[in-house]
């Protein structure tokens, strides 16, 4: 019997992602807001997508059902709730976690569902919604090999770059990893901008040499202009990454070390959200130290 897919999570990364899903396989869609699925099964998707009427109805129906939920608590709500997927899960089945969470969390989850018979893969991914939309993401995953291995179809239909990450759990470290990373070149690009306008420079002229330079990052690239023109509304909420520094301090502490750039990069964090910045985007750091240095990067956006 071919695999249906069920796909719970029709957010910004969700929907293009479910999207994908559809084109190579029959999909049963389901999201909080109903809007969200007549998107894909009305006009969006171009392929084979079902709407389902909740959660529920998704775990008799699919064989392989994946999640783009924004926290572990909503993860374990969409399971393990009293209309979560729990009583009609079958041994067999797999569940896929693509959201950002918490690998502890994940293998409690894990642990749980494998008294069921029922296999549990962490596969966060990175690339954004463009990615999402050109089947373009990398795809970190942690769980069983062959569990991965008989996945793979589905998730090449958003993914490029797919790496087996290890038991378990290491799909989220390793997403982890890479956003806290991110996060350090949005705090660097914060200081350095406001920096190089107290000393003289022209930030637009910063900008274009440091793109082509090697002080390159992707964070720089995506939010230097960004900043220059005033654009604090593009991207994910600087409140939404705060979870990933957390898990990061959290790892850390566990194995006795105090890294100190990670270090440095929190205390940004924490100070733009002091000062209201959450609801911006990561870009919007730079505002604590213009604010710091008395200089405004670029120009208001006309």
């Amino acid at each position: 019997m071919a695999e249906r897919v069920g796909f719970i999570g029709l957010g910004a990364m969700g929907s293009p992602m479910a999207a994908r899903v559809a084109g190579q396989f029959e999909t049963w869609v389901y999201d909080l807001r109903k809007e969200a699925i007549a998107h894909l099964t009305n006009r969006g998707a171009g392929g084979d997508v079902r709407a389902a009427k909740n959660v529920t109805e998704i775990a008799p129906n699919c064989n392989w059902i994946l999640l783009s939920l924004p926290d572990a608590e909503a993860v374990e709500r969409v399971i393990f709730g009293s209309d979560g997927l729990e009583p009609a899960l079958r041994a067999g089945q797999v569940v896929v976690d693509c959201g950002t969470t918490h690998p502890k969390r994940t293998r409690a989850v894990a642990a749980s569902l494998a008294t069921l018979g029922v296999d549990y893969l962490d596969a966060p991914v990175s690339g954004m919604p463009q990615g999402a939309r050109e089947g373009a993401l990398t795809v970190m995953v942690g769980g069983r090999r062959d569990v991965f291995a008989r996945l793979q179809p589905v998730l090449q239909t958003f993914g490029r770059e797919i790496v087996h990450m290890g038991e378990s759990g290491a799909g989220q470290v390793a997403k982890t990893v890479n956003n806290v990373l991110y996060n350090i070149a949005c705090a660097a690009m914060a200081e350095m901008l406001p920096l190089a306008k107290a000393l003289g420079l022209a930030p637009e002229a910063v900008a274009r040499v440091v793109s082509a330079g090697t002080g390159q990052s992707f964070a720089f690239d995506y939010f230097a202009g960004r900043v220059v023109r005033r654009v604090f509304d593009e991207g994910f909420p600087m409140s939404s990454g705060l979870k990933d520094m957390a898990t990061m301090a959290e790892m850390a502490e566990a194995l006795g070390v105090s890294p100190p750039v990670f270090n440095g990069a929190m205390e940004t964090y924490r100070m733009a959200l002091d000062q209201g910045l959450g609801p911006e985007s990561k870009g919007a750091m730079a505002k604590v130290w213009e604010r710091t240095l008395g200089v405004e990067v670029g120009q208001a956006a006309r």
